[in-house]
């Protein structure tokens, strides 16, 4: 049982040592990639699970589109190409011979996705049209971390086009309450949604909006966007319908998408020393069963009584692991669900049997309870809610204990270097202010609806925006 780098003191040794003990990453032999291990691959099926679930429900249907695109179409909206070009890997060979246009492995989809829009929008009839693929793409990263920063990454983006700037505007919106309904109500993680500023708008996008959140140690990351697109992408591909007056008119479009950064966020928001600690609506397995096998007793009978309580809240719907490995101890099945996150454990022992009880111990709780067998399938799912608000509760206030308000980056600058947290604070507007807390490497990370502070934080001038600045990963 190796300790794990001390969470507070040294919080990225602790993280990556989390992904590679639970057995959610390993390493492959390309720079940058990772290989998503099948426990850490069930954690992003249940957050894709849940996500899938609403995008259909939304209206939204699912479809796949290549994986390389032809260069040329890159190019063809400046923003865009310039936007990605540091990150694009490009493919120049190919079937033994040099390719007559080299092609992009695909970093983001729109430029593709548009050459089929446009095919297939004729009237305002064929509007809205409202597509998502799950897909993987590649961006080179320079400086990687497993989950937050990849070379290649696996996400949900999805692309819609609207007869009208406000159905697109409402399909922003719409999408973002979507992602903070999965951020909240199944990561157990407070987010905070905005809109980002021009420097960080997505390359070709007239407005983007983010859902930020604050890792514990005061870091912010952006956990996923939902952008309104300038038209020039329909004009850069033709994409023309008939409006209902008979004249041609370019739709309206959007973008959207979350990655697979979510698991990350899951481990840096809720870790603690002990290792991962899992938001029940999301864990692979939410209850472990050990049985507690001791010298002379009827294993048969203990494990026909465990069997009965799996099969009980399997009936619930509750995913459940019977650990019966007789070669390894308590301490060991116990240290290793820990590691693991598993939100609840029981143990049902000899002399519970007898009491025809077992005992529940909880990930995120140090005392122990004692449940009536028969009525573990009642308690279950109660204590699993449970959990969810505590893990929300305590993620709420350790961000609330880590936002602060700031009047001038010169008095809370090296505060913000040193400790990190959201600065909430006033900004001009202006560009040449914005770049000002790069000095703490910091940056605005978005735009709050609300104004409260009259100066800007940079120099002299009136407040325009109320922001959010922070370090991020």
């Amino acid at each position: 049982m190796s300790k794990l780098p001390n969470i507070t003191t040294d919080f990225p040794a602790w993280y990556q040592e989390v992904l590679y003990s639970a057995e959610l990453v390993d390493q492959p032999p390309v720079r940058g990639a990772m290989v998503i291990r099948p426990y850490g691959y069930a954690i992003w099926e249940q957050i894709k699970g849940r996500l899938d679930e609403r995008i259909k429900a939304t209206g939204h249907q699912n479809a796949a589109f290549p994986l390389l695109i032809p260069e040329s179409f890159l190019k063809k909206e400046a923003k865009h190409v310039e936007g990605f070009a540091p990150e694009v890997a490009v493919v120049t060979r190919a079937g033994g011979k040099e390719l007559e246009e080299p092609l992009v492995i695909r970093p983001t989809s729109e430029t593709i996705v548009h050459c089929m829009f446009a095919r297939w929008i004729a009237s305002w009839r064929d509007l809205p049209l409202k597509i998502n693929q799950w897909a993987n793409v590649v961006r080179w990263e320079m400086r990687p971390r497993a989950f937050l920063r990849t070379t290649e990454f696996f996400w949900q983006e999805g692309h819609t086009a609207h007869e009208t700037r406000d159905e697109a505007v409402k399909e922003v919106h719409g999408m973002l309450r979507e992602y903070l309904d999965l951020a909240e109500n199944y990561l157990a993680i407070p987010a905070v949604a905005g809109l980002k500023s021009p420097s960080e708008t997505f390359p070709g996008a007239e407005k983007t909006y983010t859902f930020e959140a604050l890792m514990q140690d005061g870091k912010a990351l952006q956990m996923g966007t939902s952008h309104l697109l300038h038209q020039s992408f329909a004009e850069s591909f033709g994409i023309k319908f008939q409006d209902r007056d008979g004249e041609l008119a370019y739709p309206h479009l959007t973008s959207w998408g979350v990655t697979t950064r979510l698991v990350g966020s899951v481990v840096m928001v809720h870790g603690d020393q002990k290792g991962l600690v899992l938001p029940p609506r999301i864990a692979p397995i939410q209850v472990a069963i050990v049985p507690i096998f001791t010298k002379g007793c009827d294993k048969e009978q203990l494990l026909e009584a465990v069997r009965k309580v799996e099969a009980s809240l399997v009936g619930q719907g509750i995913r459940v692991y019977v650990d019966d490995d007789e070669q390894k101890t308590p301490g060991n099945k116990f240290y290793h669900w820990e590691l693991r996150g598993v939100p609840v454990r029981i143990e049902v022992g000899p002399r519970d049997l007898v009491n025809n009880q077992a005992v529940l111990a909880t990930r995120v709780g140090e005392e122990k309870e004692t449940v009536i067998l028969a009525q573990l399938a009642e308690r279950v799912p109660m204590l699993l809610d449970e959990i969810h608000s505590i893990m929300f509760t305590r993620a709420r206030e350790r961000r609330d204990a880590m936002w602060y308000a700031g009047a001038k980056l010169e008095e809370f600058g090296l505060k913000l270097d040193a400790e990190g947290g959201f600065w909430q604070t006033g900004w001009c507007g202006n560009q040449e202010c914005e770049m000002l807390p790069k000095k703490y490497k910091a940056t605005i990370r978005c735009l709050l609806p609300e104004r409260k502070t009259s100066c800007c934080f940079g120099c002299d001038k009136e407040s325009e925006h109320e922001v959010l600045i922070a370090k991020a990963y």
